[in-house]
């Protein structure tokens, strides 16, 4: 009899767990349990102050999800977009856990830097200019969600009910325990949002610890495309 897994699903900046709601009914409906985790300061957890959340915190969250994890080696831990950073640094503490970290479409954390580090000068500058006048958040631009493959009602539910980001998570650096390339890893990469994935993945691509899968839909495939991202999830089991 085939082993069940344990997805853990994190989302990416401004969304909570409501955002993989499409994915986790059909994976829970295969046999397997399912986590949906909502970071601190983001939709039902946005009692949580802005400027108390930092990296750790979101680091902290996933911890809390794979300290109840008992049994070794079943969790398939998913992180999106921005979570990919706090994915990363979480797996390099509890990779003992884990069958596979999956990252969709994701940043990857990098020792000593922090998500916006890789963006040029200008681009980390505007960052923390729109954090600071913001009091301490990162605000959503609609235009995140043109020409990726999502309905007018699609984006509409997105923007609608998407929560402005806890800055600092964004400009603290990652720690990591482990060399990502040592885990064994799948980046899922949605080509919509770029043909190819960033350098740094490329380079931990080259690792033999990690493959390369693709969808041809847009950032939030979680969103436009669930069937398919489910279908990836499951034969990665």
């Amino acid at each position: 009899m085939k082993r069940n897994c344990h997805f853990v699903l994190v989302p990416g900046a401004w969304m909570g767990s409501w955002v993989w709601d499409g994915v986790a009914a059909p994976l829970a409906a295969e046999g397997h349990d399912v986590t949906a985790v909502t970071l601190s300061g983001l939709a039902e957890r946005i009692d949580v102050p802005a400027s108390e959340i930092g990296l750790a915190t979101h680091v902290e969250d996933i911890f809390d999800v794979l300290r109840a994890e008992d049994e070794p080696g079943r969790v398939i831990l998913v992180g999106h977009s921005y979570s990919g950073v706090p994915v990363g640094q979480a797996a390099s503490n509890f990779d003992r856990l884990l069958k596979l970290v999956v990252y969709l479409d994701a940043n990857v954390a990098h020792e000593g830097q922090s998500f916006i580090g890789p963006w040029t000068d200008e681009g980390r500058a505007q960052g923390r200019a729109e954090i600071a006048a913001n009091d301490g958040v990162w605000p959503l631009q609609a235009a995140e969600f043109e020409r990726q493959d999502l309905s007018e009602a699609q984006v509409a539910r997105l923007v609608e009910r998407s929560t402005p980001h806890p800055g600092r998570t964004l400009t603290e650096p990652a720690t990591l325990n482990r060399p990502l390339g040592e885990i064994p890893s799948v980046y899922v990469k949605c080509l919509m949002d770029g043909p190819a994935p960033s350098p740094d993945v490329l380079e931990l691509l080259e690792s033999p610890n990690w493959e390369l899968r693709e969808i041809d839909t847009g950032h939030w495939p979680m969103t436009s495309r669930p069937d398919q991202l489910v279908a990836h999830l499951l034969a990665l089991c």
